[in-house]
């Protein structure tokens, strides 16, 4: 599923959750609105998303080529203080463009969760989510990061960037935390300036076209710096901004508590996140999240009445089905405010998914996710290239017999240390819904 996140601040000045998961792509300047007005990016807007249920994902290994892509470390990010959670340096992976896409980029987010406490962030640190020491390095280049036109018809050729994600903070904070000779590191805005600054001098300062895209807390990292890299690379360069799974609702989950807001709030003031925020965007208070970690986290679920319905949704009852499909009313509800915007997109299915953009069988398969007709690479072309309308909404659950739902494999909610994008395969038997906003799409202009 998608999400996207923003972070907020109360009428009191407190900052409230940067509103991530329900999937929904969704292109827009900005990272978030304010509840009774949403002040979207100035710049056009793609949506895409899901809300629930089922077709299989049928674990059809192609077997075909498969591209992976080195790490390049950026050695004197350490300079300016560009440091992952446990001081290593931060890092990406940089496939060449070719063709008619050399000077064309695209920028990819990795996403990954998020900590919000001293503890938390300690044990993402001695993780793969917190090092680059502990990375793989090298990466699988799949769905829209492939380089074969059959599978990425639109950016196959373009220079493809994947961002390592470190500082467990949507790259977005500034500060550190001391106690006697440990040190944890929240650089998240200063690993972005220098991966830029970086690949600026490999390129990027030449580019005619620039899409800047993330997925779930990348997602979030899109809505943070859509606006900031289309200033640094001026107005001679179109940037468009592509949020997977990164439009988050601030609601209340199923027992009445708000504990996604107080979540959030605390990873703003630990990482020094606020001074980094727009000033605009700051009153937001409406985004919406997983429906497994933020509307039926398993603290409001002790006596464990909607663990088969999360897992099946052929188990759910039919008032667990009402209260699901409410979720997925109020999130089309918050998207009518841009939907009517020429410059909008939208792509918004009923599929149980998380991060469709980087996985070859959702992006551009034969039997990939369509809405009309439209599969989502389609769509997201189409936008970018202003091709034609770019605007797509599923019917609700249990209608859409093209889904592939996957299900995540760590079901116990948001944590430092968790891996955040581990999903596995489930037969069209065992559909399960997720409320799910796929792709927000930020086009600046």
């Amino acid at each position: 599923m998608a999400s996207s996140l923003s972070f907020s601040a109360s009428p009191s000045g407190r900052p409230l959750l940067p509103c991530p998961f329900l999937r929904s792509r969704f292109l827009s300047r900005r990272a978030m609105a304010p509840r009774r007005r949403r002040a979207w990016p100035a710049a056009a807007v793609f949506v895409a998303a899901v809300v629930a249920v089922g077709f299989a994902a049928e674990a059809a290994d192609m077997v075909q080529e498969r591209l992976t892509v080195g790490m390049t470390i950026v050695a004197d990010a350490a300079s300016t203080g560009a440091v992952c959670l446990d001081g290593s340096p931060p890092a990406y992976h940089l496939h060449r463009g070719s063709g008619a896409g050399a000077r064309s980029w695209l920028l990819q987010f990795e996403g990954g969760g998020w900590c919000n406490d001293v503890r938390s962030c300690a044990d993402r640190a001695g993780t793969r989510r917190g090092s680059t020491r502990l990375m793989t390095k090298v990466e699988v280049f799949s769905g829209i990061l492939s380089n074969l036109p059959s599978r990425n018809p639109d950016f196959y050729n373009w220079n493809r960037v994947k961002l390592r994600y470190c500082d467990g903070g949507s790259f977005s904070g500034d500060s550190e935390y001391r106690n006697g000779s440990s040190v944890l590191y929240f650089r998240g805005q200063r690993i972005w300036d220098a991966i830029i600054t970086d690949l600026l001098q490999k390129g990027l300062a030449k580019a005619k076209n620039v899409l800047l895209s993330g997925c779930s807390a990348g997602g979030l990292a899109t809505f943070f710096h859509c606006d900031s890299l289309k200033e640094r690379l001026g107005g001679a360069t179109t940037v468009k901004c592509l949020s997977d799974a990164g439009f988050f609702l601030d609601l209340t989950d199923i027992s009445g508590n708000n504990n996604m807001r107080k979540f959030f709030s605390s990873l703003v003031s630990l990482q020094g996140v606020q001074k980094n925020l727009n000033k605009d965007c700051q009153n937001s208070t409406d985004c919406p999240y997983l429906f497994h970690h933020i509307f039926v986290p398993p603290s409001s679920d002790p006596g464990g009445q909607w663990s088969r319905c999360k897992m099946d949704p052929g188990a759910c009852s039919t008032s667990q089905i009402a209260t699901i499909q409410g979720l997925r009313s109020a999130m089309l509800t918050s998207l009518k405010q841009i939907e009517g915007k020429p410059e909008a997109g939208m792509f918004i299915n009923s599929c149980f998914a998380h991060c469709q953009s980087e996985l070859q069988d959702t992006w551009f398969a034969p039997d990939s996710p369509m809405i009309h007709d439209k599969k989502i690479a389609e769509v997201i072309g189409d936008w970018y290239f202003e091709r034609g309308a770019a605007k797509e909404i599923d019917c609700a659950y249990p209608c859409d017999s093209t889904c592939h739902n996957l299900i995540p494999s760590d079901q116990d909610g948001i944590s430092g240390a968790q891996s955040g994008n581990e999903f596995f395969s489930i037969s069209c038997r065992k559909m399960v819904i997720y409320m799910y906003i796929l792709l927000i799409a930020l086009q600046i202009i």
